[in-house]
């Protein structure tokens, strides 16, 4: 987690604009009031000047090197998921090239030549994606430990003129899968994921500021908002629904309910859904652990943060014990949908 704190009131100095290049005439103050209720965001995290994406991807990967007293040298494959390469604080043009995977391992200093490294460019799944791939890679047979990491800055390729610039964060985190042998089926037990290309490709996607005014020709993350939330609490509950009869699982199975960090009122109207489709029309209490309002939404970071943060005993009245089964699911720019159902070992 990215150690410079940016609250809402740090952005009553910004001038914001429509899609339509106008002004908006409300003030900041009402402006940023709105924004807090909707998304439930107070302050988010964005990196130091002299850290880029492949920084914090380094960072996240050596803590659970650390903390998991594995061998680098072991690995089998470092995947990254991110979404805009390096964008350095002077310079807005993405770096794509070495792929963020191969800077992580030379950060390193792994020699292993079969630690294959590349890069997944899915949208905020991303990493969810990584822990899919990683999931047929070692049920193949051919791998035995993978390093699959979620890294994001998106407040360089944030809009400052945009309202949505608010809800954008940085973070990265990294995770460890490795095969092992149990007499039941633990860990990674299904998974589903949809690409609604063809209508909803553009939902996100890179453009110019809206400020008329803005010099220089730099593009902007841009997202249509409310079509987002419409597709997402329509699509995303169906599948959640897919995975967990993949498992051959009901909801009243799940423990914990881990939505990527998007937006707090867009997650809780997806929860609802979601189990409006098993005829519950009541939430269990504490069933989605949440930590938007303090994070904010840093991407394909949001799912492997807040887990860390959830298996270390950091969020309060959430705690994981050993089979206990969570269900994982995100949604994000192609149009990606994705989710996975894990049991803990």
């Amino acid at each position: 987690m990215p150690t410079r704190r940016v609250h809402n009131r740090d952005f009553l100095g910004n001038e914001f604009y429509d899609p339509d290049g106008k002004k908006f005439e409300e003030k900041n103050e009402g402006i940023i009031e709105k924004f807090e209720k909707i998304t439930g965001i107070t302050e988010r995290r964005h990196v130091t000047d002299d850290l880029v994406t492949s920084d914090t991807a380094y960072l996240a990967a050596k803590d659970v090197l650390e903390s998991s007293e594995i061998d680098k040298e072991s690995l089998d494959s470092i995947i990254v998921a991110h979404n805009f390469g390096d964008v350095s604080a002077d310079n807005k043009r993405s770096a794509f090239v070495p792929s963020l995977a191969s800077r992580v391992k030379q950060k390193l200093g792994i020699e292993n030549p079969n630690t294959i490294s590349y890069d997944i460019i899915f949208g905020c799944p991303g990493w969810l994606q990584g822990m899919i791939q990683a999931d047929y890679f070692l049920k193949s047979g051919d791998t035995k430990r993978i390093l699959v990491i979620g890294a994001e800055v998106l407040c360089r390729i944030s809009d400052p003129h945009d309202r949505d610039s608010m809800i954008y964060a940085d973070g990265a985190g990294a995770t460890i899968v490795e095969a092992t042998a149990s007499r039941e089926p633990v860990g990674i037990l299904s998974h589903a994921t949809r690409s609604d290309t063809l209508n909803h490709a553009y939902m996100l996607r890179m453009d110019k500021s809206y400020n008329p005014h803005y010099g220089g020709n730099d593009l902007f993350l841009k997202m249509d908002g409310r079509k987002l939330y419409e597709y997402a609490l329509l699509t995303v509950p169906r599948v959640v629904e897919e995975s967990l009869v993949k498992a051959g699982l009901s909801l009243g199975d799940i423990k914990r309910v881990l939505l990527h960090q998007a937006n707090a009122k867009m997650d809780e109207a997806i929860l609802k859904r979601l189990y409006k489709l098993y005829g519950e029309k009541e939430v269990p209490p504490y069933v989605m652990p949440m930590t938007i309002s303090w994070l904010g939404n840093s991407s394909v970071a949001t799912l492997p943060t807040l887990l860390d943060l959830l298996l270390k005993g950091k969020l309060e009245n959430h705690e994981l014990e050993k089979g206990d089964i969570v269900v994982f699911a995100s949604v994000g720019a192609g149009m990606n949908i994705n989710s996975m159902v894990y049991k803990v070992p």
